[in-house]
């Protein structure tokens, strides 16, 4: 493929939703409103999302797959010239994975949305904003995260980073549940405090490095920054990046968020946003201050080793029986563990744990937006996502009452606890490995510290993986999954909808997909990595 019609596929890719986002807001033609007008504007979402996707793979299919390391389908324009701020789009093995997820999820996001709508013929809440609304905050959010990903300037880069803030703010805000504006306001403060503290730091960079181009800024890695402003920017880039990754202790707004936002804001939370923090680290801390970036590694180890444990034994923790955890809550939890996972790589600054970061970031965006999209339909149907509720004596027992729900949910929990075959076991893997042997200069017997915990964080997320599928899948504490009888039966809530497969099929097929084979992926992010670690471009 050209690269002038890469040029304009990845482009599309970034502008298409905003403007869908603007039709949103606009009446719908005459001949497009359908039912009702909530049905058309649900409709014209997954058309656009849809369109969105097609344009990632066709971009995917596109990209020169035997040189992942070279920025391809670029785009160099001026746009404030007294700034030296460009308008600079690029794609590479690093964030090409990430358009991609981030086009599929959104599309599944919006597809279930539509289809949920029109099973449920549910009535807006009185208070809250019309689907015009809805559909127009996903839009917008789904360019500023596909913009963070393809953008090469470090200025595009903060305003990218910004703007999924107030959508996500919304949709948590107006369509959550319990708790929702409280959980809104301790998203929306915490991400804007760190992004403050970021923006210092990339104007740090940008001022002392000569130009605020990330690609140039990479092929110089750190020369034109003395080791002090290395200090600084990593510090400053590192604490934005840390609250959105998140980072233990600046995790504190994602369990409340996680609990009050609806099903689709879960996802996408999960899913999408969480990624944009790590990829901050890979695409601009590593290659463009080296020097600062091996100064703290040390410490990001260490604050994600803590993660993962602590993760995983407040899990435990929600998981017991009588605790009245909440299973949104429990998932939210382990994305804490596992996004250390994450860090724990990329603080290796080896190509292996960087590889098995990006790695578990992609798989960690399909196993637990799998997971969200399930625990909502256990909450649709049951009334409460309480793990104490839907394990009692007349709880779920989905193995029963709901066989293929609960047998995806046990598959979700079985992928989240790392089994190999599956996308989870090998960025959880890689992490460790690259633990096992750090970048040199950097403690091995700290590292090896820090992987020890990582691999008894592995332990203990099995434990409430299963807890809780003993618990909501069996229904009764572990007690009797016998067959129903008949007026059980007629009592039973429905098994998996047919546009809940069509949202949920392609998680689990990409789930098993990276799981059995890795090279796929790590094919596309190694080249690129080499090159980002040791600079050049």
């Amino acid at each position: 493929m050209s690269h002038t019609v890469m040029q304009y596929l990845l482009a599309a890719i970034v502008v298409l939703p905003l403007a869908g986002a603007v039709a949103a807001l606009l009446p719908a033609p005459p001949g497009l409103k359908g039912r009702s007008p909530e049905q058309a504007v649900l409709r014209h979402g997954v058309t656009v999302t849809g369109a969105v996707l097609a344009l990632s793979i066709a971009l995917a299919a596109g990209f020169d797959h035997g040189s992942p390391a070279r920025m391809q389908a670029t785009t160099d324009i001026s746009w404030i010239p007294a700034l030296n701020i460009r308008i600079h789009l690029g794609v590479d093995g690093v964030s090409l994975p990430l358009l991609v997820l981030t086009a599929l999820l959104t599309f599944l996001c919006a597809l279930y949305s539509y289809f949920k709508q029109q099973h449920q013929r549910l009535t807006p809440r009185a208070s809250g904003p019309s689907p015009k609304a809805f559909v127009a905050l996903l839009l917008v959010l789904e360019s500023g995260t596909l913009a963070t990903f393809a953008v090469l300037d470090l200025m595009l880069f903060f305003l990218a980073f910004e703007m999924v803030l107030i959508p996500m703010y919304f949709l948590i805000a107006r369509w959550g549940g319990e708790g929702r504006e409280r959980a809104a306001w301790r998203f929306i403060l915490y991400t804007l405090l760190g992004s403050v503290v970021m923006l210092l730091g990339l104007l740090l960079v940008g001022i002392k490095g000569g130009t605020f181009d990330m690609v140039a800024l990479a092929t110089d890695n750190g020369s034109k920054l003395s080791h002090t402003t290395q200090l600084v920017a990593v510090l400053a880039i590192g604490i934005g990046l840390a609250v959105k990754a998140p980072m233990w202790p600046l995790h504190s707004w994602l369990p409340d968020a996680h609990t009050a936002a609806p099903t689709v804001g879960s996802v996408l939370l999960a899913g999408v946003l969480l990624k944009m923090g790590t990829y901050g680290f890979v695409r601009i801390v590593l290659p463009i201050a080296p020097d600062g970036a091996h100064t703290f590694a040390p410490y990001l180890a260490a604050f994600a080793a803590v993660g993962i444990i602590y993760g995983s034994l407040v899990c435990l923790s929600l998981a017991r029986k009588g605790a009245k955890g909440d299973l949104k809550r429990l998932i939210a939890y382990s994305s804490v563990g596992h996004m250390g996972f994450v860090l724990l790589g990329i603080a290796t600054l080896t190509p292996t744990g960087v590889n098995g970061a990006l790695f578990a970031n992609i798989a960690h965006g399909l196993i637990t937006g799998l997971l969200f999209f399930l625990v909502g339909a256990v909450k649709d149907r049951y009334g409460t996502s309480d793990l104490d509720a839907l394990s009692g004596r007349t709880g779920a027992a989905l193995y029963g009452k709901a066989p293929r729900l609960g047998g995806l949910l046990a598959f979700g929990a079985v992928a989240s606890l790392g089994l190999p075959g599956l996308a989870g076991f090998w960025g959880e893997m890689l992490a460790m490995f690259g633990a096992f042997r750090p970048a040199e200069g950097l403690s091995r017997p700290a590292f090896l510290t820090f992987m020890a915990l990582a691999g008894f964080g592995t332990l203990l997320t099995a434990a409430y993986m299963l807890v809780v599928v003993r618990r909501v899948c069996m229904g009764g504490d572990g007690g009797s999954t016998r067959p129903q009888t008949a007026g059980a039966a007629e009592n039973a809530p429905t098994d998996v909808l047919s546009y809940e497969f069509a949202a949920w099929t392609p998680l689990v097929a990409l789930t098993v997909l990276a799981g059995l084979w890795p090279a796929a992926l790590l094919g596309l992010t190694d080249p690129a990595v080499q090159q980002l670690l040791r600079g050049g471009n």
